[in-house]
Formats: C-alpha cells, structure tokens, sequence
C-alpha cells in the first residue's frame, strides 16, 4: 500500500490530483462547504474552551485540496483571536497536493510538514478527514490459537494474494475472544504510531483532534479496497493507478492515543446535525435556485443521510484531560 500510494516516481499520491470528477474520489469537503465550515466551527469551540492558548497549531493530516482547510479558515474568521493565535501545519507528503493546497489557501502563511512528529510542541487542533483509511494495513486470518498473514506475492507474473505460516500476534490478542477460524482482522501498525503521537501530544501540551472517516469501532472482515474513476477496482491489477483505502478501526486508534481521552464514535450524519448543518443549509439555500439548490440539497443529503456518507463515516476526537469533547460528541 506504501509503494502503491507514495512511491516517489509511481506512487498514486505522488503523481497526481486524485480528487474530484477528473479524479478517483470525492472526499465530504469537496461536495459541500458546510463540512469544513461545521468543522472549523468546532475546533475553534473546543479551543475556546481550553482557554483559548496562544499560540497554537492549527493543523490538518493529509489535506487534500486545501478545501476543508479553507472552509475551516474562512468560518472562523469571527471568532476572537483565533487567527491571531493559530499557527498553521498541513501535514502532507504528495507535490501535486501541496500545490493545490497552496492555490486554496492563497496569501495565507503556511508550513508544510512531512510528518506529525514536525509539528512544533504546542496546543494542537487538529482534523484528520480521509487520512487514516489510506494508511498501510496488515491482514490476518484467524488459524486455531494464532493467526497467518495474508501477503501478496506472484503467479504466473501476476501479483496474487497468499497466505503465510500461522503465528502470535501481540496487537491483536484480545481479538481471540471475538473471531473464529477463517475471520479476517486488519489493523495498522502506521495508523496506531500516529494515533499514539497524537495522543501524547494532546495529553501533553493540550488541545483536540477530529478524525472523521469510513469504519467502525472494531475491524472485522476484508475492508481493503481500490478505488479507479469513482468505482471499485482490483486492487492487484495495476499498482500506483488506484487509490487504496480499507475501514478504520477507532478502537486501535483510540486505545494507542491513551492518555489522551476518546469521545464516544458517533455517524458523521449525527455530529453534523448536532453541529446545526440543516439550519446553515437552509441559510445557504435561500440565495439559490434552479441545478444550483439541487445540487446544494443533494450535498446535504449526501453527507448526512443514512443511505449515503451520514452512517458509514464516523467521528471521533481525542482531548486533553480534564477538558471536554469539542461540540457535537460525548465523552
């Protein structure tokens, strides 16, 4: 999956602009400016109730187009010193994407950073969305008290899948109680390094992260997926040419960020009606008509409706102790 996505010469990421109709996918910020307002609005709440530090790092993992970010800056323009005290990271590996993110955001002042770890040591409000589903997985078959990893390798000058040998797996001893033989179990060893970083952050010097993605509390069963011109794909056929996602186990993430606390995983559909999204559609609503308020009302629909992204993606947020969940989750 690493080599595949970010493969400097052949790496999916690193080549291109994957996002939008030209693209493979559309990401909740992409289909409507009501999720990174909603968003912004939330971080700089949570903020304001850790009493408002300044300075802060305001910072996004991997940031797409630069529009959540900019939804995100544009919403929060009213509130008090928020800008005055934010200072701004955009975690990103991908040239094409650091470019695009630079036209978002235009005169805006910007660091743009490799890694989490980069980030300077301060209060951090942070919003990963689309970022861990695209991590490195491992998969692993149940096999009697053990489990046997599911590799790729080659036949016949094909890349295939295969099995290997049965072993222990530390990671994954409390799924003995809950899987039989033959169940799948994914987990990212990636994902739960930056989930851990995430957390000692937060727990040290303050702040929250929104992690809004595809998945559920606990993985179960295959999940990894190819995605090529808006429909599924073989993940084996052409390698660098897909995107590559699998759902996102919260609870891994959540157990490696301790001690930072976890909200309660709640739909994205929930936390946006929570947030107020159908009062804000209305008010955008009233200045359309005609395809303009279709499309508007088929935004809304999409990223809230159970039948569309309201069930299958999900949020959550890591806190500092003593401090509450941003608006919108429970503790």
């Amino acid at each position: 999956m690493r080599d595949c996505l970010m493969h400097p010469e052949h790496g999916y990421y690193s080549t291109r602009d994957p996002l939008g109709a030209a693209g493979d996918f559309t990401t909740a910020p992409e289909i409507s400016q009501m999720f990174g307002e909603l968003a912004g609005l939330a971080l700089a709440q949570a903020w304001m109730d850790q009493g408002a530090p300044a300075p802060f790092a305001l910072a996004e993992l991997g940031p797409g187009r630069g529009t959540l970010m900019a939804d995100m800056l544009r919403a929060t323009a009213g509130v008090p010193g928020f800008h005055a005290a934010a200072r701004l990271h955009l975690v990103e590996a991908s040239p094409p994407l650091r470019q695009a993110q630079r036209q978002a955001l235009g005169d805006r002042e910007v660091t743009w950073r490799d890694r989490l770890e980069d980030v300077p040591a301060l209060p951090l409000f942070l919003i990963a969305n689309e970022f861990f589903d695209a991590l490195p997985i491992r998969q692993m078959q149940r096999d009697g008290p053990g489990w046997r990893e599911r590799c790729v390798g080659l036949r016949g000058g094909a890349l295939t899948f295969g099995l290997g040998g049965r072993m222990g797996v530390a990671a994954l001893e409390h799924r003995l109680a809950d899987t039989r033989d033959g169940d799948i179990v994914e987990f990212s060893p990636e994902g739960q390094e930056i989930a851990a970083a995430l957390g000692a952050r937060i727990a040290r010097e303050g702040g929250a992260a929104l992690i809004v993605d595809y998945g559920d509390w606990r993985a179960q069963g295959d999940t990894f997926q190819a995605l090529r011109d808006h429909a599924p794909a073989d993940p084996l056929a052409e390698p660098g040419k897909a995107d590559l996602t699998a759902h996102v186990d919260f609870e891994a993430l959540a157990r490696a960020a301790a001690p930072a606390l976890h909200s309660r995983l709640t739909p994205q559909g929930v936390w946006l009606e929570r947030l107020g999204i159908t009062a804000r559609a209305q008010a955008l609503a009233a200045g359309l008509s005609g395809a303009a308020l279709e499309s508007h009302v088929a935004a809304h629909r999409r990223l809230t409706h159970p039948a569309e992204m309201g069930t299958l993606f999900k949020v959550m947020a890591l806190y500092a102790q003593g401090a509450a969940p941003p608006p919108g989750l429970d503790p």
